[in-house]
């Protein structure tokens, strides 16, 4: 299959399925960041909660995935990857390497080929 093949699927459900897949991870990155902040950081049982309620919030949105659920997760991990890069280096100001953009790379090849590859 041609690369060409994947972009003649439905743009919008491609679209719609990106954003749920970047809301639910930033959901679970920043859920989990507030917890982080709250034991590690000692910034108050508020933050613990918010952030339990926003991980809450990142169990919900992959239900609204079009794929099964092992699927969207598999393809979620590298959705989750990426996007914890992104967080690493603008929140905790660490610049990725040429590895982490390397591997970044791979992962959402892999999300590509789990969620939008067209099957037979």
């Amino acid at each position: 299959m041609h690369l060409a093949v994947i972009i003649m699927l439905p743009t919008i459900e491609i679209t719609r399925s990106l954003f749920f897949f970047i809301l639910a991870g930033l959901c679970e990155i920043g859920g989990g960041y507030l917890i982080w902040l709250c034991i590690r950081e000692g910034r108050g049982l508020a933050f613990a909660l918010l952030g339990a309620a926003i991980l809450v919030l990142y169990g919900i949105i992959p239900t609204f995935q079009p794929a099964s659920f092992g699927r969207v997760y598999a393809a979620y991990g590298g959705i989750f990857i990426v996007l914890s890069i992104l967080w690493g280096w603008q929140i905790d100001k660490i610049a990725p390497d040429r590895f982490d953009l390397i591997g970044g790379f791979i992962a959402l090849i892999g999300v590509i080929i789990i969620m939008y590859w067209p099957r037979a």
